[in-house]
């Protein structure tokens, strides 16, 4: 189940919140939700259920032994076992079958290659336990001495298939004490209603019009074509994983979670080191914690542990070369801006330094998007005009940009943050006037926000969500 369909918006949801609400108990709150999160899950494939309880279970009890043994060298058994357990689960399910082509390509072997569905969310949730033993074993909490709080912890709907990357620390006090106002309730609503509209409205109109020329025959593609088509898809990644984001922060404040920011308007970035300060800010933020500052961080070794996160960092994206490529590509970037393009960025006007990270990050998009690296290599000759014979536009470029020109204008945009100072003069205007029309305003912009939303969930059937496949 995704939260951009019709079911979950006219049954799961409203029926989740009903029922919810009908008792203050915890322990009645906290099982329900837990119920509703494994349904969730299980509406696609019911057995990877068992795998991610599998590994609840795992953590929960590395948890235990780790405060059990705490400040003895038995302890660390723990960190070691839930580390194991879980890159092997993601290891085989995620990447066997990539090291299984590449040492029969390499090795000349005939290695039958293993062939499994990958488990959605896998990414996230193992991610989320290991630094929960992790954070253990530190001291930085205790451990859950209760297995379904635990369960809650790593199976909530709001974040389980594609994140944030939420800490058991971020919620540990608000799995047993959470408070749900109607302020909590109107805000999360707001914050899913603007989520749904950069999903629906947004995102999957550019990932529809960029699919007609990145999935076409690249060699016949027009200059202009190549380029609108790179563009678009970075308009649909932004806005389809930035959206759902939004989404699952919304969702979790209409229950009583507070989970931190996953994106801060990363197309406003002058650097590529700043930029990534932006995108994606619990993949980032665990890394750092969780791998680079354990290498040593900026003390030792400091491109070294650069390089490691970065290659990491492309293969959690996938099991695939152009997602390493993808990875080193940024990694190898952020390394030359802090040995010395950075400071040399500092000199140049802001809108140069902006224009550098864009067309950074578009490239970027584009080795990210292929993966098939042969059609990758065509679509680098077409973008930058190697093709021979290749034309500078045709007449479908700007029949499309003719057609999309106001919704291409609103989604450039919508890429800046003029929501929040929009949503802070609202909030001025309700908190001291006496007037009931900025509630009216807010209440009605989320309304029309959800009905263009459903209107187009139920006149188009292209839905796909990109941050499921990992």
């Amino acid at each position: 189940m995704v939260f951009a369909s019709l079911t979950f918006l006219c049954f799961f949801l409203p029926l989740n919140l009903i029922l919810y609400y009908l008792s203050e108990n915890p322990a009645y709150r906290n099982l329900l939700l837990i119920f509703f999160s494994l349904s969730f899950y299980a509406w696609g494939e019911p057995v990877w259920v068992v795998l991610l309880i599998f590994s609840a279970l795992i953590d929960y009890a590395n948890g235990l032994w780790i405060d059990y043994f705490r400040g003895r060298r038995w302890a660390v058994l723990g960190v070691w076992s839930s580390v194991f357990i879980n890159l092997s689960l993601l290891g085989v399910f995620k990447y066997s079958g990539f090291l299984y082509e590449n040492l029969n390509a390499l090795l000349g072997w005939q290695l039958t290659v293993p062939k499994f569905s990958l488990p959605v969310g896998i990414s996230f949730y193992t991610f989320q336990t290991i630094s929960y033993s992790i954070d253990v074993y530190r001291g930085e909490l205790k451990a859950q001495k209760s297995f379904l709080k635990f369960l809650l912890f790593v199976s909530l709907y709001h974040q389980l298939v594609a994140g944030p990357i939420v800490r058991y620390a971020d919620i540990a006090h608000e799995i047993d004490h959470r408070r749900s106002t109607w302020r909590d309730i109107n805000t999360g609503i707001h914050r899913f209603c603007i989520g749904l509209f950069k999903k629906v409205c947004l995102a999957n109109v550019a990932g529809e019009l960029a699919s007609k020329y990145l999935d076409s025959d690249l060699g016949g593609l027009a200059l202009g074509e190549a380029w609108l088509g790179i563009i678009l898809f970075s308009l649909q990644i932004y806005f389809d994983f930035s959206g759902y984001s939004d989404m699952a922060i919304g969702l979790g404040r209409m229950f009583g979670f507070h989970y931190h920011e996953n994106f801060m308007y990363p197309y406003v970035a002058r650097s590529a080191t700043e930029f990534w300060r932006r995108w994606h800010i619990s993949l980032g933020s665990f890394f750092r914690d969780y791998v680079y500052i354990p290498l040593g961080g900026r003390k030792r070794r400091p491109y070294f542990n650069l390089f490691v996160v970065w290659l990491l960092t492309g293969l959690w994206h996938g099991a695939s070369w152009n997602f390493v490529l993808w990875g080193l590509y940024f990694g190898l970037l952020i390394g030359l801006e802090r040995a010395f393009l950075l400071a040399f960025l500092q000199k140049l006007p802001a809108f140069v330094r902006h224009a550098y990270l864009l067309f950074a990050v578009v490239i970027g998009w584009a080795l990210f998007y292929f993966e098939d690296i042969d059609r990758l290599q065509t679509f680098f000759q077409v973008l930058f005009g190697a093709m021979p014979h290749q034309a500078w536009t045709s007449l479908g470029f700007l029949l499309t940009l003719r057609e999309n020109a106001y919704w291409l204008l609103l989604s450039l945009i919508l890429c800046l943050p003029v929501y929040p100072w929009l949503s802070g003069w609202f909030t001025l205007k309700m908190k001291y006037s006496n007037s009931p029309l900025p509630w009216v305003l807010v209440t009605g912009f989320q309304f029309l926000l959800l009905l263009l939303s459903i209107t187009l969930l139920v006149g188009n059937t292209y839905n796909p969500f990109i941050y499921y496949r990992f």
